[in-house]
């Protein structure tokens, strides 16, 4: 194919491990990044460029001839982007308005799964206005746990699950008063919880087929064990020892199939990344959520080891040739552990000088992810710092390699979690 410039929107780890992949395609003339971070400027050229405004955008594209939009991030997404660049005959690789609402509206999608027959948890959906209501239904139910989701996008920090009626109380309290979550929370999706162990899987879709290229495991909580807060992602490992063959099979066909199929025959073909979040329970694989876009820190880790140029990947995806495909990943293992800034997911302060990172082995990966350039130093900028991404034969292997390189790096207050992979080693032992 010709060579074409391509513009990448987002500044997180996520989109420094696109930038990483795509500067090896051969068909990249020019790689934007924009707005970008200090990582993703090693593959290409950051741009200031406010990514909510859909005119600056579209004359960006214009100004710099560029062939193909690429949208990290999910906001952008729900807000329609997509629709707003397609309009204008701009070449745009993500879902549209409509099809992102399977992240946008967890209510949404707990419907499209119930009229698909797609397994998932029991739900019921409330309003602001009804969370009196709301709470009789889990007393009257004796429902402990249970799960209390944002029906719109929290930044993964909307989701509870409670274990007594003191801290249902007290979380329905936090989604009301909570300005960074009440908008969000205009409804609430009351979940059944689902006993078993959590995984992913990413799909690359055109709108009448899908492609699995990986899966992976993320961890969740700030606290080792899976304690504590929920957070963007504290590390990932690829793949899954929880999701072997014969799972894999299963999800494919009771799950990603009759999405595609489903999303389509509603008239909303879905084309871009579905992130399918599993849990893998006693009767078998159900939808945790679906998400638009490739999960951060599962990017760094599924991105690595395939094989594909991921710019004739996505070119495929956007010209509906999906079904002429196949995805080659390798048989390696990678391990992404996340250097966080001390107090995230609450409060922490930035500004801190990074160290170490050109003391990290050649063939370990670092991603950015909250970095600036200040001064002439490499500084904190984020409550998620780095990625730091190791492989090997083995899982153990690849854990071992993110974490001899992971104790490298230093900057005041860092923090990471030291267990990242540990419930994959008890599935391979």
């Amino acid at each position: 194919m010709d060579s074409i410039n391509v513009l990448l929107l987002g500044s997180g780890g996520r989109e420094h491990a696109i930038a990483w992949k795509l500067s090896q395609s051969s068909g990249l003339n020019q790689l934007y990044i924009a707005p970008g971070n200090p990582g993703t400027e090693q593959h290409g050229k950051n741009l200031d460029l406010d990514i909510f405004d859909f005119e600056a955008v579209e004359k960006t594209v214009n100004d710099l001839n560029i062939g193909l939009v690429i949208v990290g991030p999910e906001q952008p997404l729900v807000d329609g982007i997509f629709d707003y660049l397609h309009e204008r005959n701009i070449t745009v690789f993500g879902p549209s308005k409509a099809a992102a609402r399977l992240e946008g509206s967890k209510s949404f999608a707990k419907a499209f799964m119930q009229r698909n027959n797609i397994p998932t948890a029991g739900y019921r959906t409330f309003s602001i206005d009804e969370f009196d209501e709301a709470k009789r239904f889990i007393r009257e139910e004796n429902r402990y746990p249970v799960v209390l989701k944002a029906d719109g996008l929290a930044a993964g920090k909307g989701v509870f699950i409670c274990e007594s009626e003191d801290e249902m109380e007290k979380r329905l309290t936090q989604l009301f008063e909570d300005k960074n979550l009440k908008d969000a929370a205009s409804t609430l999706v009351v979940e059944d919880f689902m006993v078993g162990e959590e995984a992913s899987v990413f799909v690359i879709c055109d709108g009448e087929s899908g492609r699995v290229i990986h899966n992976a495991q993320d961890h969740k909580r700030i606290g080792e064990g899976d304690t504590g807060l929920n957070t963007g992602g504290m590390g990932a490992y690829a793949p899954a020892p929880l999701l072997p063959d014969s799972m894999m099979e299963r999800i494919k066909d009771e799950i990603i199939e009759p999405t595609i199929r489903g999303m389509k025959n509603e008239g909303v073909p879905y084309q871009g990344i579905l992130y399918v979040g599993l849990m893998i329970t006693g009767e078998g694989p159900k939808v945790v959520e679906y998400n638009c876009r490739f999960g951060d820190p599962e990017c760094q880790v599924i991105l690595p080891p395939l094989q594909n140029d991921l710019l004739e990947l996505i070119t495929a995806a956007t010209n509906q040739t999906l079904s002429d495909v196949e995805i080659s990943v390798s048989d390696r293992y990678y391990c992404s552990v996340v250097l966080a800034s001390g107090g995230y997911p609450t409060s922490y302060e930035k500004g801190f000088i990074i160290s170490g990172i050109n003391t990290c082995d050649r063939d370990a990966l670092i991603f950015h992810s909250g970095t600036i350039m200040k001064d002439g130093e490499l500084r904190t900028n984020g409550g998620r710092v780095l990625n730091v991404v190791g492989s090997g034969e083995t899982l153990q292997e690849a854990i071992d390699h993110s974490y001899k390189n992971m104790k490298l790096i230093s900057f005041k207050d860092s923090y990471y979690r030291r267990d990242i992979g540990k419930k994959g080693m008890k599935k391979v032992d």
